[in-house]
């Protein structure tokens, strides 16, 4: 007897019977899931010893000459267009803007040439959302949903060549406006539970008789749904007369729906937390359609899950985290020269250390989002489909987005409470749980997806364990098991080994790439961190198998650490990308910080809550052997938010492509104060020094005419810019019924 014979007869076959009863078989969701995606750099981070490396040699993302100029030009000129309080006033963007987008092809940047589209990067496409949600939040929604969430990823990734020929020259030209119809009541994160319908049978078309599918469905929440042409319709397939030859076709399967068929009802619109992008309900009763309506024909009935699942990959890497960066640079950007132009005690606020605390964060977490942002583009411009990326990628950029957003409402505190248009931060604050909600709710992705898809997609070992365990051979199972258990075993033993040396070493022996200077020290914590989260996450799997599915508050933990681990390496890559900037090295050091603090904190915790004692007393000794790490210092993060307080390329770098001078709104006389109370500083520092107010500078010959100008000028913007906007109670009264309102509005 060999001894791989004598070692999965004896060891292996008990391990085995045990595990099968143990570990999470997967569902047909969760194998679509899988199939969808591509491991990459979280795959690394899950293995505790990533090769950094292969992270730094990556080419960065970057534009086209021709995406560049698209974002110069026509890109621009849309920013122009703009007016966000009037768009929310009126309750929808004006004609000449839907016209202009349709025109400039703003529906059809994903779509290849060939087809008439633009053809465009994924980067470029984030880098033209991101620009356009810097002016308003509802044009940016508008461009983004036909680029990510429509049927035009579908059509090219699933499309037959026909539905291709067809749709795709008419979606990027703007003759179809189209939706995806995936929400219903009844299903909203459990996409199976919903009740749409769709009987495979024989009904008449353009009067003839054919096999088709009869549909019904009500769907709400869709966006561009009030206005759509083509819906791209989810619906669960059935097919009880068997007239199709596909045995796996009943499920859940997507089709294109014209939007003019009978049956359609189209309801009215919703209005998103104040935000006026088309949003709305609609349905349809005994809606008949060819079967080459479904999307990639009748071979991909019933795939619609696995379809659903690689598309919303892109988007969700895409256009929520080009949202939420945009709104996280506009946040800082803004709020650091309001801190400076803003006195009071005599001192521009952000010189109080309360007021510096919300303004370094602001400064991190926009470095940090638009550093993710590059990664993951870069990452699906290779081709990539990143589902685990995605789901870190959107939920936490857009809990960042709400942190940032929050901070910049605090340190504006009444200026931006008052809604009008001098208010540049509230309606992206009112629109924060949008984007929080939309694309699968964060609560799901942070507590199932990122860790739940993450290990079985990304552990070196663990998807093979269990495709082995589902064999139906047994011998056969048992010898892939073994293969892949072993090895499991060898790696466990391995990242005990690198996460105890490193931990108790302090990082000092663990690897980090050649020439990086003084970020070295950042790379080797993370391998410590990346050992540690292999370890934990092992051994949660060792002891609560399947049932750590259920463990829904461990596994979030375990999802945060990894989340943590990946937006860090995007900080370092960004800022090896850019050459290792030391004026911008303080960014990436608060970063650091913050991150290792909360997974200390996020590893503490798992460890507090393993229900195996003994294995959670015997990691925190391995693993977080005393001290803690309690983030940023004081004196880093006054570093970190006086680069918010100052002209500077770094703060410029910060707030990239956020433009303030843009028309003639708040930002720009914001933007033209800060320049002003800047440049004039030294003076009124003599000012204040020698005791003298400006009229008796001048007259002594201390101050010039145009140093006086320039004083004057200064402070008629700073009241420009603290001043609210105000209205007459007829331009908020419309009709009531109420006599004292209808006096008061007269």
């Amino acid at each position: 007897m060999s001894m791989r014979t004598f070692r999965r007869d004896t060891l292996t076959r008990p391990i085995f019977k045990w595990a099968r009863n143990q570990l999470p078989s997967l569902s047909d969701t969760e194998r679509d899931a899988i199939d969808s995606g591509e491991v990459w750099w979280d795959a690394d981070l899950f293995s505790g010893n990533p090769d950094w490396q292969k992270l730094l040699v990556m080419p960065p993302a970057a534009l086209s000459e021709k995406e560049q100029t698209f974002l110069d030009g026509p890109c621009e000129e849309l920013c122009r267009m703009l007016d966000d309080w009037e768009i929310t006033r009126a309750g929808d963007l004006p004609a000449h803007v839907w016209d202009f987008m349709k025109s400039q092809q703003f529906f059809g940047m994903i779509i290849p040439e060939k087809y008439g589209g633009l053809g465009f990067s994924n980067f470029a496409h984030s880098e033209v959302v991101r620009r356009i949600s810097t002016c308003s939040v509802s044009a940016g929604v508008t461009v983004m949903v036909p680029n990510s969430l429509g049927p035009g990823e579908l059509l090219l990734q699933f499309g037959t060549d026909e539905q291709r020929d067809y749709w795709l020259p008419r979606l990027a030209e703007g003759k179809e406006v189209p939706a995806f119809a995936l929400t219903s009541e009844q299903a909203g994160s459990d996409a199976s539970a919903m009740r749409d319908s769709g009987v495979v049978c024989k009904g008449e078309w353009k009067g003839e008789e054919t096999l088709g599918v009869r549909l019904n469905w009500s769907k709400r929440y869709i966006t561009l749904g009030p206005v759509s042409s083509v819906l791209g319709l989810a619906f669960k397939l059935e097919d009880p007369e068997g007239l199709l030859s596909n045995k796996d076709a009943e499920g859940i399967t997507c089709a294109l729906i014209p939007t003019d068929l009978p049956g359609i009802s189209i309801g009215r619109r919703h209005i998103p937390c104040g935000q006026v992008f088309q949003n709305g309900p609609n349905s349809g009763t005994d809606v008949f359609v060819p079967l080459d309506h479904i999307i990639g024909g009748p071979d991909y009935a019933g795939k619609g899950w696995m379809m659903l699942m690689s598309a919303l990959a892109a988007g969700r890497g895409i256009s929520l985290p080009s949202l939420s960066s945009a709104a996280a640079s506009l946040s800082a950007h803004a709020t650091g020269a309001y801190a400076r132009v803003r006195e009071q005690f005599g001192i521009p606020i952000g010189k109080f250390e309360g007021v510096q605390r919300r303004l370094g964060r602001l400064a991190a977490n926009a470095y940090t989002l638009d550093a993710a942002r590059r990664l993951t583009c870069a990452g699906l411009d290779e081709g990539r489909k990143l589902a685990v990326i995605s789901g870190i990628m959107k939920s936490n950029a857009t809990y960042r987005m709400r942190d940032a957003v929050d901070d910049a409402m605090d340190v504006h505190a009444g200026k931006t409470v008052i809604d009008g248009p001098k208010n540049y931060l509230g309606n992206l604050h009112k629109s924060v749980p949008v984007g929080i909600t939309v694309e699968g709710a964060n609560i799901l992705t942070r507590n199932m997806i990122i860790f739940g898809q993450g290990a079985i997609r990304c552990h070196p070992y663990l998807l093979d364990e269990i495709l082995a365990l589902d064999e139906s051979d047994d011998d056969a199972a048992l010898d892939a098991f073994d293969k892949a258990f072993w090895a499991h075993v060898g790696h466990s033993v391995k990242t005990l080994f690198r996460a105890t040396g490193r931990a108790w070493t302090g990082s000092l022996f663990a690897p980090a790439p050649q020439n990086v200077g003084v970020a070295a020290p950042i790379y080797r914590r993370m391998a410590r961190y990346s050992a540690a989260f292999a370890l934990i996450s092992d051994f949660a799997l060792l002891t609560l198998g399947g049932s750590l599915k259920r463990k829904e508050m461990l596994s979030a933990r375990l999802g945060d650490v990894l989340s943590e681990l990946y937006l860090l390496s995007a900080v370092l890559k960004r800022w090896h990308d850019e050459t290792n900037i030391a004026a911008d090295f303080p960014l990436v050091e608060w970063t650091a910080e913050e991150s290792f603090a909360k997974m200390a904190s996020s590893l503490d915790e798992v460890l507090a809550n393993l229900p195996n004692r003994p294995a959670a007393w015997l990691l925190r000794a391995l693993t977080l052997p005393g001290g803690s790490n309690r983030g940023p210092s004081d004196e880093l993060t006054r570093e970190v938010a006086e680069l918010l307080l100052t002209p500077s390329p770094t703060r410029s770098r910060i707030s990239r492509g956020v433009e303030a001078v843009r028309g003639d709104g708040a930002l720009k006389t914001l933007e033209e104060a800060f320049a002003l109370v800047v440049a004039t500083e030294p003076l009124r520092r003599k000012l204040k020094e020698l005791g003298l107010s400006v009229d008796a500078a001048l007259a002594g010959g201390t101050l010039t005419d145009d140093d006086v100008r320039l004083l004057r000028k200064a402070e008629e913007l700073v009241g420009e810019v603290i001043s609210v906007d105000d209205f007459d109670p007829s331009e908020i009264v419309r009709e009531t019924s109420n006599p004292a309102h209808q006096e008061a509005a007269q």
